[in-house]
């Protein structure tokens, strides 16, 4: 189901995604397509960690922007240990049969040091588009 993949490391931290077309819940006719992304974040450091916010940038395909921004991701601030991953998934909708997503995890070591660790721009594409 997911295929194409991108990953970045930052501080030691490795993010890596996963993006998946979801023709299942997607419209073309409509204008309405539906991706969903499977991310895997892996503490390569010497340092616990925990994940404490996010940001991301959505862009479709007509240039339109949305900056989204919130406290953990689906609903948890995970926190590790060196050698210890998170993955997740999540999705997002789009009213092009192309778009892009990037951003930022904010991140804090325990001695109350917050850094900002890369998401690895992804983009996802209509099937079709492909052949």
């Amino acid at each position: 189901m997911f295929s194409s993949s991108s990953s970045i490391r930052t501080e030691g931290v490795l993010v890596s995604v996963r993006t998946a077309y979801v023709a299942a819940q997607s419209s073309p006719e409509h204008e309405h397509f539906v991706f969903a992304y499977k991310i895997l974040i892996r503490n390569e450091s010497e340092e616990t960690v925990q994940l404490i916010r996010r940001q991301w940038v959505i862009k479709d395909a007509f240039g339109g922007t949305e900056v989204v921004k919130g406290d953990g991701v689906v609903g948890q601030q995970p926190i590790l240990g060196p050698g210890e991953s998170h993955e997740y998934m999540s999705g997002c909708n789009f009213r092009t049969p192309i778009g892009v997503m990037h951003g930022y995890y904010y991140m804090l070591k325990p001695d109350g040091t917050e850094f900002r660790v890369r998401i690895p721009k992804f983009t996802m594409v209509f099937p079709v588009l492909m052949n």
